[in-house]
């Protein structure tokens, strides 16, 4: 498998080649939400740009598995080990059982993924389906000496991991540094320490999601469902493991102790993280009332925005910009990338319209590597899109007579749009689809309308065939007493 892609691995922060361990074949882990509230901007850009690696590395010719988790239980307050479960804490308020609310945003955040065209993942697991792998997975710990149970809870040994490794190597979180600065134990004295982190968790009385182990009757820590669900799909090592910058710690840092400890050997080859969306220059958080979701994007229903905007205009927002910076939210930064989209769109519909010439003044072939070569070098979005608009300029000047294409490189600049703007960047002409699916609704109109006229006439012969006919389309007619109707029959 020949490929050009190098990626920024956080791990060795530095661009690496990316060689898959088992080409052609590749193994993606992304850590999904935890579903306890409607899918909000910060779950977008992670969901896109890890589709956009997704999507590049199909059309490389690689087998990619992509593994995506749902986090649906042991997901405490503040990202720690103490507090409430923030989807129980979520079920009492809206009193419902805690499944209810994992399937209700479960639900809402599979709409909103479709809705922002990005590509299901291979295999979507959710931590409470995997309990007795992840017991497993802690028994292994306690053999291996790296991990303790106190009072029903079982804890990993921080500081016997890091006689051996290097804890916090990911984040650059010294040891040292974190002892000199984390607070006391408060009165949490079953750890030994207190950046030991849980692996179970003995349940309270009025905690709802429980499960028998051999500790307790309790439930795995946030940390440990990483690990286990993500070896147990891609193997003991696998290639790329991506997620947003805020997890690097503790999260990914534990995920990393808990596999080197258990598995002799550390599991990821590549770590890819997206930076933060900001809103106004300020981090998007509830606390400071400018959290924003999905839905409220799409439908304009926020103080903070003048109008709605489309799932392909968030997408091409999120693309604007390289994954690994920053991206500063508000309505000018959303208005100027709806510009920018409509441009794109606006030239590609005109590529079937171009008038061809006996000869061609530009290259082709020399965009199509300029591109290629930008996506290469760490998904490179935003260069990406700048040599797009390059295209965007020579079909607007052969349009206008300045420049010259022939057939052939007309063909090659439709199939350098297919590939980059639909296949690889996932974008889709939402205006021209609207327009399809009404143009599609007329013409089924006038079917059934010829067809009524047909059997007017009591030409059974005919009207019988055009139902059939479009039966088979996936169209049921049904004849009604104010006239006919037809409906799309089920998938």
């Amino acid at each position: 498998m020949q490929s050009n892609l190098v990626i920024y691995n956080s791990l060795s922060r530095q661009k690496e080649p990316f060689k898959p361990l088992h080409p052609p074949f590749a193994g993606l882990y992304v850590c999904g939400p935890t579903v306890y509230s409607d899918a909000h901007l910060g779950h977008a850009r992670p969901a896109v740009i890890f589709d956009l690696l997704y999507r590049y590395l199909l059309h490389l010719g690689y087998k990619v598995r992509y593994v995506r988790n749902i986090t649906d239980v042991g997901h405490l307050e503040n990202d720690s080990d103490e507090g409430e479960d923030k989807i129980e804490k979520k079920a009492r308020l809206e009193h419902l059982e805690p499944m209810e609310v994992v399937q209700k945003y479960m639900n809402t955040f599979h709409r909103n993924m479709d809705q922002l065209n990005t590509l299901k993942p291979s295999i979507e697991p959710r931590a409470s389906g995997h309990i007795i792998e992840q017991q497993e997975f802690i028994k292994l710990l306690i053999n291996k000496g790296y991990a303790y149970e106190v009072n029903g809870s079982v804890y990993f040994d921080v500081l016997k991991y890091n006689e051996k490794h290097n804890y916090g190597k990911l984040s650059g979180r010294v040891l040292e540094e974190l002892q000199t600065s984390s607070r006391a134990l408060e009165g949490k004295e079953e750890k030994r320490s207190s950046f030991d982190f849980a692996l179970w968790k003995k349940a309270a009385p009025e905690h709802l999601m429980r499960w028998h182990s051999p500790w307790s009757a309790g439930f795995p820590g946030w940390h440990l469902e990483c690990s286990v669900m993500s070896t147990k799909y891609l193997g003991d090592v696998f290639d790329i493991h991506g997620g947003g910058m805020d997890l690097q710690f503790p999260h990914h840092d534990c995920e990393i102790a808990q596999s080197a400890a258990a598995l002799g050997k550390e599991s990821v080859r590549y770590w890819m993280h997206n930076n933060m969306i900001t809103i106004n220059g300020q981090k998007m958080a509830r606390s400071l009332g400018n959290f924003i979701t999905l839905d409220q994007l799409f439908s304009g229903d926020h103080t903070m925005l003048e109008k709605p905007y489309s799932p392909m205009i968030i997408r091409f927002f999120i693309l604007q910009a390289h994954y690994r910076s920053t991206i500063d939210f508000s309505n000018e930064a959303l208005q100027a990338a709806e510009k920018g989209f409509q441009k794109l769109m606006k030239a590609i519909e005109t590529i079937p319209k171009l008038k061809h010439s006996a000869k061609s003044t530009i290259d082709v072939i020399n965009l199509r590597k300029k591109c290629y070569k930008s996506i290469d070098d760490d998904l490179n979005s935003p260069k990406l899109i700048s040599h797009l608009f390059e295209g965007v300029n020579y079909i607007n000047q052969v349009n206008d007579g300045i420049e010259k294409l022939h057939h052939k490189s007309i063909n090659l600049l439709k199939g350098l749009f297919d590939d980059f703007v639909f296949s690889i960047m996932g974008l889709k002409n939402e205006k021209a689809e609207i327009g399809d699916h009404e143009l599609s609704k007329k013409l089924i109109n006038l079917i059934v309308k010829l067809r009524q006229e047909v059997k007017s006439k009591n030409d059974w012969k005919t009207s019988d065939k055009i139902r059939q006919e479009l039966n088979q389309l996936g169209i049921t007619i049904k004849d009604r007493k104010d006239g006919p109707d037809w409906e799309m029959n089920p998938l």
